[in-house]
Parts: structure tokens; sequence; C-alpha cells
């Protein structure tokens, strides 16, 4: 089974920041409830809500405004610009200490996450390899399953023997890396792409 380029570079590039964002997913109640002035779990439920407000109501304008240019770069840095905001956002945590800095922190997650999933969705299904379309997405499935199971356990014991800091730190770095990963694909982009068509490009990486 020969995968394309594209393909690796999301799938990769998704493992990689899900794995930094799962590191301190088990902590997060505890961080709050623990460090934040006012902290509770009402507080964490509250934080998770404006997240998704902000994912929810920013997305569907922003899909709606890529598709206007039927290319695929104004995707590209669309997709850039939400992973890098996603992922600067567990350093931000080291200097929170209020709810409302948690709740701020919560909305530029939303924010990003509006910028980046539509993008690579759409980047995604363009460049994904014709009847292998099954195995692909499963590929992109079990990823994000092992990436999120194997750091959630490892946050959990990061925590505990070096400290919230350090979990935010090290999840921080991944998820930085992981939006990183995602510029390798430039290459495979196309200026102008036909209505329901690209022509995946081979990975000559060896």
């Amino acid at each position: 089974m020969r995968i394309n380029h594209a393909i690796k570079i999301l799938i990769t590039s998704d493992f990689v920041i899900n794995a930094g964002l799962s590191l301190f997913g088990p902590i997060f109640a505890i961080f709050v409830a623990d460090r934040i002035a006012g902290g509770s779990i009402a507080v964490v439920g509250y934080a998770a809500a404006i997240t998704q407000v902000f994912k929810v109501v920013l997305q569907i304008p922003i899909a709606q405004w890529l598709d206007r240019n039927h290319g695929e770069y104004d995707d590209f840095y669309s997709m850039i610009i939400g992973s890098y905001t996603i992922a600067i956002t567990p350093f931000l945590y080291l200097f929170a200490d209020a709810a409302i800095h948690i709740y701020l922190i919560q909305a530029l997650v939303g924010i990003g996450a509006a910028l980046a999933v539509p993008p690579w969705f759409a980047i995604f299904t363009r460049h994904i390899d014709k009847l292998q379309e099954n195995v692909e997405w499963s590929l992109e499935s079990v990823a994000v399953g092992i990436s999120g199971a194997s750091a959630a356990a490892l946050g959990g014991v990061l925590a505990e023997r070096v400290g919230f800091e350090a979990v935010f730190i090290v999840g921080g770095l991944l998820a930085v890396l992981g939006a990183t990963v995602q510029v390798k694909m430039f290459r495979d982009l196309k200026g102008h792409v036909a209505r329901n068509r690209v022509r995946a490009q081979p990975d000559k990486a060896t």
C-alpha cells in the first residue's frame, strides 16, 4: 500500500498535535481546581463550552470564505495559522491564575480549531488516494487514537512526577512540532483545483 505525500503529512501532523494536546487532558481539571483562583469543575465545563461555541460560530463562515477561491493555498495558510494558534495555548496556561484566563485561552483554542479544521478536511479529501479511502481515513483515526491514549497516560505520570508546568511545556512543544510538519506539504498544493479533482503527488521522501 502506497500513501501519497500529502496524506502522510496530514496524518503525521495530526498525530503529533493530538499527542501534545492530549498530554495534559487528564490533568486539566485538577490543574484548574488546584492552581486557578476560583477554579472548579464548573469552570472546566464552561471552558470546554467556550471552545465549542467559538468553533461552531466561526467554522462555517471560515469554510465558506475558503471555498470562494477553489485553490489550496488559502486552505493551507488557514490550516497553518489555526494549527499554530492551537499549539501556543499550552504555553499560555503557564501564566494563567484566574478563571477568566482559562476562558480566554479556551476561546483561542476554538478560534484556532475553526481556522484549522475545515481546510484540513478539505485538503485531506482532495488528496486522498482513490480506492484507498477507507484505509487512509482509518489510518487517520488510528493515529489519533494511539497518540491520544499514549499521551494521556504519559501526561498523568509527568504531572505527578515533575508538575503541571512540565506537562504544558512538553505538550506545547509537541503541538508546535506537529503544526510545523504541515509546512512540508507546501509542494503538494495546487493554486487552482477543478472541482472534485486533484492529482495526488507521490511520496518522494526516502
